[in-house]
């Protein structure tokens, strides 16, 4: 009987490692700050990729027959522009064929030339207008780009804040300054007159000086392009100064982080723009926040359902071409049409998102809530 029980534990043994040896593994790089002080966005993009991940390996995808399973091969690049072209170069020694991010502008513009010189696929929510501007034919953005989210806040402040004045306040970052720009350009169409502009850096802390002479410019609404690490901090200087007035920004602020780091009482009075439509008012978007609670005990921040919808735009491109040739992934994304959990995916000539819905949030308490989209 021990005999017959040897043989078949060995026999099960020996058809686990067959069918291991018959998956194809495709591993997808993944590019995200997930230490630092940006660690929040990053570890919450990388978990909305896993999810997806982990629901795709479950279906038993196959391309020309075989099945195929797939892996995140998680890279941190520290929001640094430096660190991310080491991990592209990483990425592309490795011959990983597809990659997920970067999360941030300025890292993305200088790694994507390191990864679109070895032919790799790359799906980035980076924002700046200027990163589909380069040109690379791998590249495509799965979010907003600046000339939405910096628009449609200023959109928000002039038609729905009633706002005359603002100052704009950006962190010399590729992002920030992105998106300070167009949140500048349509608050003058819009009649806005901007008061006081005033720049930062993304590893500053102490912003009296320029909150000072914000102050002192009278605006009735604060605008800042750059990161929840610094526009927490920036929220609870502002009211130490006694500047009561809305604190605006993109999705890079549009994070519990914002309230956390604020370490201010009652309402915040802070608004923000994040690409996609409301989660909670589509089937699509609450089945989402409910799986991700499920597996990871708390709420999405802001894009993991965008490197969520990334992984199954990829995916969906692996299985309708049963291929894993980069030309053909290409051509699949760039014509085809996918209806995700943020909105649908559809491609100009650019790479940039045909349309991509904005919505406007707030904060109540820690958590962040839409109130509309634009």
């Amino acid at each position: 009987m021990k005999k017959i029980l040897f043989n078949m534990t060995a026999v099960a043994l020996a058809l686990t490692a067959v069918a291991a040896q018959a998956q194809e593994r495709i591993r997808v790089g993944f590019m995200s700050p997930i230490t630092g002080p940006q660690a929040a966005n990053g570890i919450d993009n990388r978990d909305g990729a896993q999810l997806a991940i982990k629901e795709l390996n479950a279906k038993g995808l196959k391309v020309g027959g075989k099945p195929v399973v797939f892996e995140l091969d998680i890279h941190d690049d520290v929001a640094d522009p430096k660190q991310g072209v080491q991990v592209a170069q990483t990425l592309a020694d490795k011959q990983v064929k597809f990659v997920l991010g970067p999360y941030n502008s300025g890292v993305t513009v200088p790694a994507a030339r390191v990864l679109n010189e070895s032919d790799v696929v790359v799906l980035t929510v980076a924002s700046n207008p200027k990163v589909t501007e380069l040109g690379y034919n791998n590249l495509f953005r799965i979010g907003a780009s600046d000339n939405q989210l910096g628009a449609k806040m200023a959109t928000y402040a002039a038609q729905d804040l009633k706002v005359k004045t603002v100052a704009v306040i950006d962190d010399r970052t590729a992002y920030g300054q992105g998106v300070a720009k167009e949140f500048t350009e349509q608050a003058k169409r819009l009649g806005l007159k901007v008061v006081a502009n005033e720049f930062t850096t993304d590893k500053a802390t102490d912003f009296s000086a320029i909150l000072t002479n914000v102050r002192a410019s009278k605006a009735e609404a604060v605008f800042f392009g750059g990161y929840s690490p610094q526009g927490g901090p920036m929220l609870r200087q502002m009211r130490s100064l006694g500047l009561t007035v809305p604190l605006l920004g993109g999705d890079g602020i549009c994070s519990s982080e914002t309230a956390s780091l604020a370490q201010v009482s009652g309402d915040l009075n802070t608004f923000c723009t994040q690409g996609g439509s409301m989660l909670d008012k589509s089937d699509k978007g609450q089945k989402f926040v409910e799986r991700y609670r499920a597996e990871y005990k708390r709420d999405p921040l802001t894009y993991a359902a965008a490197f969520y919808d990334g992984m199954y735009l990829l995916a969906g491109a692996i299985e309708a071409t049963q291929s894993l040739d980069a030309k053909k992934i290409v051509q699949a994304i760039a014509a085809g049409k996918y209806a995700g959990v943020t909105g649908e995916f559809a491609y100009d000539p650019k790479h940039d998102l045909k349309s991509s819905a904005v919505t406007v949030y707030t904060f109540k308490g820690k958590d962040v809530v839409p109130l509309k989209s634009l």
